[in-house]
């Protein structure tokens, strides 16, 4: 099935914690960049985000309605809403009024997958949609790690060297003007920088040098081919992420070396050149921007930033957990056991991670937006486990999530990209995360949780595959 149905995320503390678990803040007064011509991936929290109340587990929605055709809502625009998810939504008016009434204000998008196992296990999807809209425009900030992080091991089998693997020292030089180098990492064991070690850092805390190292290995040419070979045809992954470059900078990436435990060269890469032209694109946001402290009033150009469409970011993460379920021409091209790497960091938490070590400051919410919001306090429902990826930046919050309960034997697929920018001023770091973004994917999360333990199945999944012995206890 091509790309679901193809024709079918105190004021203090989370300033603190965005930047340094997520590494997607700035500080309150900062705007996105600080020159507006170059990309950057940056959140900025306004406050703390209040817990539900203590009994919303058990809250009943309001005015409920029946919630069994697929038929598509009409819409006014081209995306599409089916009437099952716009039904269930409109049972919590309480949560989702405003977002139901203003869907295109706030640019919402959602994907909900129900997952239906047969006798023999086999995963079958059903795929719902919520004003999804592939050619509306959203910025995917962090989200593009997720298949950058899976070029990265693929790229290791294609060179297919001896010694040659995701834990080899990975040295980063240096050759064109904006490029930094990178020798060692004292958050591993041994002080190497490694393909193993940025992965692990791009899912467990979103880190955006990781990223960019990864991007800088791969060459802006080899992600954007591959992933258009697979498939997805308009993803571009233009730049690198929180560093303002130009173009011609994000298209010239560093020269890498991998070198083995005697410190030996095996593998020696010079630096690369994109001339490739991009897909032509007019995507702009806003009604102004600040740029370098001024004020600018008009739409912001993104038409060579980065882009991926949710219905793309959902179906990648789909083909990562389920690699069996599509085509293998859109899979990644990576060992069995590549797969259970990822998939054990993209569930682990910061506090049972050894190498990087986290402390406190890293919570579970950090980059869990589906269930747990931004809530320090928040704590996944015993036995559930999510395999997801974050991402925020310019007023846009988005998480591609799989969500697992083990105990209940529940698991489902929801992705979600909403906007929060009331003043449509893009740059000035007042955008309403806490206010709008964040309790939205909570409660998101928290509705499609409590509908899949309730909904029945005719065979009960065996999700042992997804049982992972995480570094250590929590």
């Amino acid at each position: 099935m091509m790309h679901i149905k193809r024709d079918i995320l105190s004021v203090t503390t989370f300033i603190v914690i965005s930047f340094f678990a997520c590494k997607t803040t700035q500080k309150a007064t900062a705007p996105d960049s600080n020159n507006a011509v170059a990309p950057t991936d940056t959140i900025k929290m306004k406050d703390s985000v209040a817990p539900l109340p203590a009994d919303t587990a058990t809250t009943q929605p309001k005015d409920a309605v029946a919630v069994t055709t697929e038929t598509p809502v009409p819409q006014k625009d081209s995306s599409r809403t089916d009437a099952f998810l716009e039904a269930l939504l409109q049972q919590y008016p309480q949560y989702f009024d405003s977002i139901l009434s203003k869907r295109a204000h706030f640019k919402v998008q959602i994907i909900y997958t129900q997952i239906n196992r047969d006798a023999d296990n086999t995963p079958h999807f059903t795929d719902y949609y919520f004003h999804v809209n592939s050619k509306q425009y959203f910025y995917p900030a962090s989200t593009v790690k997720m298949p950058v992080a899976l070029l990265a091991l693929q790229r290791l089998n294609e060179l297919n060297i001896a010694g040659l693997n995701r834990s080899t020292a990975m040295i980063t030089g240096s050759d064109y003007s904006g490029q930094t180098a990178v020798y060692n990492d004292p958050t591993t064991p041994d002080g190497s920088p490694s393909v193993e070690q940025y992965i692990k850092k791009i899912f467990l805390a979103s880190d955006n040098d990781a990223f960019n190292r990864l991007y800088e290995f791969l060459g802006q040419r080899y992600i954007n081919d591959q992933l258009h070979r697979k498939g997805y045809k308009d993803v571009q992954i233009n730049h690198r992420l929180n560093i303002a470059l130009p173009d011609d900078e994000n298209r010239h990436t560093n020269p890498v070396q991998f070198r083995n435990a005697y410190g030996q060269v095996i593998y020696d890469q010079p630096g690369q050149y994109n001339a490739a032209p991009y897909l032509q694109r007019n995507d702009r946001l806003g009604k102004a921007y600040y740029k370098n402290g001024a004020l600018i009033n008009g739409s912001m150009d993104f038409s060579i930033k980065n882009r991926i469409s949710l219905e793309d970011l959902h179906h990648m993460l789909r083909s990562i957990l389920f690699p069996q379920s599509v085509p293998a021409t859109e899979r990644f091209t990576v060992t069995p056991e590549d797969y259970r790497f990822v998939w054990q960091y993209m569930s682990q938490l910061p506090q049972e991670t050894i190498y990087p070590p986290y402390d406190s400051l890293y919570y579970d919410a950090s980059c869990k937006f589906l269930l747990l919001g931004a809530d320090k306090n928040s704590r996944l429902p015993r036995g559930v486990r999510i395999f997801n990826k974050i991402g925020g930046a310019y007023g846009f919050l988005t998480d591609a999530a799989y969500i697992v309960d083990f105990e209940n034997q529940a698991e489902f697929m929801l992705s979600a990209v909403i906007y929060c920018n009331e003043d449509g001023i893009i740059n000035d770091g007042a955008y309403d995360y806490a206010t709008t973004g964040f309790p939205f994917m909570k409660r998101l999360g928290e509705v499609i949780y409590r509908y899949e333990l309730k909904r029945e199945k005719k065979y009960k999944p065996n999700l042992s595959a997804f049982k992972i012995q995480y570094d250590r206890i929590k």
